[in-house]
């Protein structure tokens, strides 16, 4: 199938615009219907494809295309059509191997009375403690976050 008369027209419109007279030059005396035609079979594994051509419209070379070069440029366009393989299933076994890693950190977090994870708030306050610059935000937060666990810097 074709690619529509209605779509090459407008094609045809912005290579004019793009190329003006040189474009206009490659089909001077002929019919234009019979080259538009011509375009129209060129372009026809693009009816479904329109990205495609709009790809070519955005990377036009510096001389006017002729219906052939437009084509194999169009061909070009980068594919969209990737498959994505099916995420291997979970091993149970493996997850349970994984969660037992953890199992040190998490009685480690509860042992502290679940204040380890404050660090970070700490070391924010002993900066502005000692006199460097931080920035008044994150300082905000690290006060707060110290403040609701009722932990002193």
């Amino acid at each position: 199938m074709s690619l529509p008369l209605q779509a090459v027209d407008r094609l045809f419109t912005r290579l004019t615009a793009t190329y003006g007279r040189q474009f206009l030059d490659l089909y001077e005396g002929l019919d234009s219907n019979a080259i538009k035609t011509s375009w129209a079979h060129e372009l026809s594994g693009y009816t479904t494809r329109l990205a495609d051509v709009a790809w070519a419209l955005e990377n036009l070379p510096e001389r006017a295309p002729n219906a052939i070069e437009f084509r194999n440029l169009c061909r070009k366009a980068p594919t969209t059509d990737t498959v994505a393989l099916p995420a291997p299933p979970a091993d149970p076994a493996r997850i349970r191997s994984e969660l037992e890693k953890l199992r040190p950190l998490i009685a480690a977090a509860r042992a502290v009375g679940g204040n380890a994870n404050l660090d970070w708030a700490r070391r924010i306050v002993a900066k502005k403690d000692a006199g460097m610059k931080v920035n008044a935000l994150p300082l905000k937060m690290a006060q707060e976050a110290l403040a609701r666990k009722g932990v002193a810097a």
